[in-house]
């Protein structure tokens, strides 16, 4: 792996391998004497394996990780607990026969030299500033159907969102960048820890208050909201838009169709500037957006090309975001559902 890896990026003018290491002894010492801008890490190690690893990274040298896993249920478990601990994004091995090997990487890495990485001390310590109070048990949902897409820092972004949500929480469709498999543990993931109930969207289904559908990661279908009256969930067979499949695009384009004012969209840390059009068509049609702001966005690239577009109707920083969205889909007209100390300030 670390051959093909290098072989991939030696072909990228821009960027420089100053460094290899074959376990994490190893590469705690090239770490500290090459002091590199992004670290790719393998799950997958003698020694010590990467979780491990990575959470010394961040505790006593934060620095920009990419995970690199298998494209399997264990792998991938594994690597969504790597993006809450602060690996910043992951790459899938190339399986047997692939041509296309390590196609995304450059981009990756390129962001990642981008990104804000605090210490892991620092992320505990928010989050506990930050946890929400218990739902107010008043909430009702408006009707609206919420739309959300996310990229590069969305898995933390994601779970600090859902967590505060009550079980009866608007119907929720997101599209995360992600690979395929790997969507299905950060389901299972968000299920586990969130009260609302949250799984792969999958062809056909009802949007449903209290259910949250996350895009299945893929290279052939797009996560759509089709109907009239009942909405329901579609995946159709289509090309790559700005580059992803499943895209924020196609995502939020058809919930603009399908729902127009009834609708709320949200557009989250990322690379890029999948889901600008689609969130300006959403506005457009009467719905109401926000962006995550620069400051919280672990990459702000998405978020703000929707903002330089007219895309955005408010920027909200992460902490305030769940509660946004709740007093935006909530038609109780007592204290929000979602507050945290910070948040109430």
């Amino acid at each position: 792996m670390r051959r093909i890896i290098k072989s991939v990026l030696d072909r990228t003018p821009d960027i420089s391998v100053v460094g290899e290491a074959q376990d994490p002894l190893e590469a705690r010492e090239a770490i500290k004497a090459l002091n590199p801008d992004v670290v790719t890490l393998d799950i997958e190690m003698p020694r010590m394996n990467g979780l491990e690893f990575l959470e010394k990274i961040m505790r006593l040298r934060p620095t920009p990780v990419i995970m690199v896993s298998s494209l399997t249920v264990s792998g991938a478990e594994t690597t969504i607990r790597a993006l809450e601990i602060g690996a910043v994004d992951c790459v899938a091995k190339p399986e047997a026969g692939e041509r296309d090997l390590f196609h995304s990487l450059p981009d990756k890495i390129r962001a990642a030299a981008k990104t804000k990485v605090g210490s892991l001390a620092d992320r505990l310590r928010d989050r506990a500033d930050d946890r929400p109070t218990a739902p107010n048990k008043t909430f009702r949902t408006d009707g609206s159907v919420l739309a959300i897409g996310s990229s590069t820092g969305g898995v933390e972004a994601l779970t600090a969102i859902l967590s505060c949500f009550p079980a009866n929480c608007p119907p929720t469709v997101i599209t995360q960048h992600m690979p395929p498999l790997f969507t299905r543990s950060f389901a299972e993931r968000l299920n586990r820890l969130c009260a609302p109930t949250v799984a792969e969207a999958s062809d056909g289904a009802q949007l449903l208050d209290g259910h949250v559908y996350i895009a299945p990661g893929s290279l052939t279908h797009h996560l759509e909201v089709v109907g009239t009256g009942r909405l329901r969930c579609r995946l159709r067979q289509a090309e790559a838009v700005n580059g992803h499949c499943p895209s924020v695009d196609v995502l939020f384009h058809s919930v603009a169709k399908a729902a127009g004012a009834g609708a709320v969209g949200i557009i989250l840390t990322g690379m890029g500037r999948d889901g600008a059009a689609g969130l300006l068509a959403m506005r457009q049609a009467g719905a109401r957006t926000l962006g995550q702001d620069a400051a919280s966005s672990l990459v702000y690239g998405m978020p703000k090309v929707a903002h330089e577009v007219g895309a955005v109707e408010r920027q909200v920083p992460l902490r305030r975001m769940g509660n946004e969205i709740l007093q935006l889909t909530n038609t109780a007209t007592d204290t929000p559902p979602c507050l945290s100390p910070q948040a109430s300030k």
